[in-house]
């Protein structure tokens, strides 16, 4: 199984407008530290799942057939904009997502060729051999993030969350899967209330699954300033993606 970083960025990506810090000067005239709207692709055995649609280009980049199902962690516009251009097309493609009566904008009332269908959590369901099972976190909308296995490999894909409920680490302990994408937005010491996890906190949550790699995902150029200037604090089993970064999944040999 393999998952490939389509975006790794906040809401306000990298560059961010306006911005003049020096991550975002770099990002300019340095492609390769853009950090577009954070999705990801997964494939395993000619199955390939969307998860999350915030890349805008989205539908053009996966023509008609190209893809298995769509799975939305929630439905703030960052993670669903690419959704927006799929609904003037022809067919049908499933889109699983969390309960959320308002969804986003009008996604619902003019869905097009997408056939939303809403998740109970830790209810798991299959996509061609593929096993899924949502599990809830803690965010400002509905959120879910999902744990993928497939002939033994197992990732869990938790972005968008500023606390990961008892009742999800219990079964990410038990399920004990071999990579967790985590969303690490801020650096040590952002204040006041926040929706994301920052750096601290994810060295703690690191500690709860000691047999897992941890990979940080949607980044905020703030942080990636204090990583630049601390370039230590990624050790161990923690890594840092980068947009069209992939990830090989190992499986049962």
């Amino acid at each position: 199984m393999q998952l490939t970083f389509l975006g790794t960025g906040a809401a306000g990506g990298v560059p961010l407008w306006g911005c003049d810090c020096l991550i975002c000067r770099r990002a300019r005239i340095d492609v390769s530290a853009i950090r577009r709207p954070n999705c990801a692709l997964i494939e395993a055995d000619g199955v390939k799942l969307l998860l999350d649609a915030g890349v805008m280009d989205v539908c053009e980049r996966f023509p008609s057939g190209s893809l298995s199902a769509i799975l939305i962690t929630h439905f703030h516009p960052d993670h669903v904009q690419g959704l927006f251009h799929w609904r003037w097309g022809v067919g049908e493609l499933n889109v699983f997502a969390p309960h959320d009566v308002e969804g986003c904008a009008d996604l619902y009332k003019y869905p097009g060729p997408l056939k939303f269908k809403h998740l109970s959590k830790f209810e798991s369901f299959e996509v061609g051999g593929v096993r899924i099972t949502p599990v809830p976190l803690v965010h400002s909308k509905p959120t879910l993030g999902y744990c993928i296995e497939h002939n033994g490999a197992r990732l869990a894909y938790l972005t968008d969350s500023r606390e990961i409920p008892p009742a999800t680490t219990e079964f990410l302990t038990q399920w004990q899967p071999h990579t967790i994408c985590l969303d690490c937005t801020y650096p040590p010491g952002v204040e006041g209330k926040r929706n994301h996890f920052d750096f601290p906190e994810v060295l703690e949550l690191s500690k709860i699954y000691p047999d897992s790699y941890i990979v940080l995902m949607h980044i905020s150029h703030s942080l990636d300033v204090w990583l630049l200037n601390h370039p230590l604090a990624l050790t161990g089993r923690l890594s840092l993606a980068r947009d069209g970064d992939r990830l090989d999944i190992p499986g049962l040999s």
